[in-house]
């Protein structure tokens, strides 16, 4: 199974893909799509079209997507939720289900601690994805949403065949 990972950022919208296989994850690409300059409407598009061209081009199975965190900014959130918004419709689109983790989730799926620094996340990534390079570290974090989602969907194909 292939799962992206999408860290939502309205200058920086991180993405990963991981293949999963039973319990082993392996690295499939990542990258940062960049909205640049200009009028909010035209940087989210620059945003949904570049996630369109990722899932277009990787063909994920699922998609995980980062909860975003309410700041003292009451615009940098309001405008970071608009991100957010493209980060969900576009995997919608492609007809993905998509799976929402906090970032505490994330970090405790990857590290084991849900206040780990973002060092110790990168490092964790790297363990489980031998050989990986980082486009960023909002590809990095984008990787460890996917790595969350992967071991949520492990455990719930074990829960249902226990079940069964």
């Amino acid at each position: 199974m292939r799962v992206l990972g999408i860290d939502p950022g309205l200058q920086n919208m991180g993405w990963g893909v991981i293949e999963t296989d039973g319990a082993r994850l392996r690295h499939v690409a990542n990258g940062i799509v960049h909205s640049g300059k200009g009028d909010l409407g035209v940087r989210l598009l620059r945003l949904c079209e570049g996630l369109r061209a990722v899932i277009a081009a990787h063909r994920p199975d699922a998609a995980a997507v980062e909860q975003t965190f309410v700041n003292k900014d009451a615009v940098g959130t309001l405008k970071l939720g608009q991100a957010r918004g493209i980060a969900l419709l576009a995997p919608a689109e492609a007809g993905l289900e998509i799976g929402e983790y906090a970032p505490n989730a994330v970090k405790k799926a990857v590290v084991g601690v849900g206040h780990a620094a973002k060092d110790q996340v990168q490092h964790m990534v790297r363990h489980q994805l031998p050989g990986v390079d980082f486009a960023g570290a909002d590809a990095a974090d984008a990787l460890a949403i996917a790595i969350c989602h992967a071991h949520h969907l492990q455990s719930r194909a074990l829960r249902i065949k226990v079940s069964a």
